[in-house]
């Protein structure tokens, strides 16, 4: 009760419009985080200047399981937002020390999660799809897609797969904003693929040991979840 309490107080230093953006799926992780959590989450958004730009919700869900991950070498967190259509920006690069955004940019999602906009995710190998949650990055390669970078899935049973799967950030040409004139842009296999001309600066700045989130508005992976749970905290930092 107190911690309620505390929370609606805190919320009345927020404008309304970040109120108004919260729903089902979010209530459930505000009654699991702790106030103090969910307040600095706000509080960076704020400072930041992002409203209008990035969605409340999703970051202060980023920013909730950014803080957990106690495996993470570099302060910059990369939050996917999924809820946005193909044609519009929908990833963002945040230096979380500095309190900047970085980058951001058109984004592919897999070819079976959806048209314009992803809203089918699998863990499963051929599925095509792409996978939410948090990642951390690895290291860099020249592979068929050229300058990649590997992802490490940290979430079992939502992305603990991209591995074997080869989900890795690469560029594209279907995946240049040009392509959004068909009415969307293209497609990928499962991974997240960048504007070519992005490519190797934003993998420059995201590669080893940063976090990156996948979201969605999606009530099955907020269930699941362990980053966004209180009760996980001692779990978390052995990654």
């Amino acid at each position: 009760m107190f911690q309620k309490i505390v929370l609606s107080c805190l919320l009345l230093f927020f404008p309304i419009s970040h109120i108004s953006n919260t729903n089902r799926e979010d209530n459930s992780v505000l009654s699991s985080l702790p106030v103090s959590e969910l307040a600095a989450g706000e509080q960076l958004y704020e400072e930041m200047g992002l409203a209008g730009t990035v969605n409340f919700i999703a970051f202060r869900q980023a920013v909730a399981g950014y803080n957990r991950i106690q495996g993470k070498k570099k302060p910059i967190l990369t939050l996917i937002d999924f809820s946005k259509p193909s044609t519009e920006k929908r990833l963002y690069v945040f230096d979380i020390d500095k309190k900047e955004l970085l980058y951001s940019s058109v984004v592919s999602h897999g070819k079976n999660s959806g048209d314009n906009y992803a809203t089918s995710f699998s863990n499963q190998t051929g599925s095509y799809k792409s996978s939410l949650g948090f990642y951390l990055t690895e290291n860099t390669y020249q592979g068929k897609n050229g300058y990649s970078l590997i992802l490490n899935g940290l979430e079992k049973g939502i992305n603990d797969k991209a591995k074997e799967r080869a989900i890795v950030v690469h560029g594209a040409a279907y995946a240049d904003p040009s392509v959004i004139a068909s009415g969307r842009l293209g497609r990928s296999f499962g991974c997240p693929a960048l504007p070519q001309t992005l490519t190797k600066p934003i993998i420059n700045t995201i590669k080893d040991g940063s976090v990156m989130f996948i979201y969605a508005n999606n009530a099955n992976y907020l269930a699941q979840s362990n980053f966004l749970k209180t009760t996980t905290r001692s779990n978390s930092s052995n990654l």
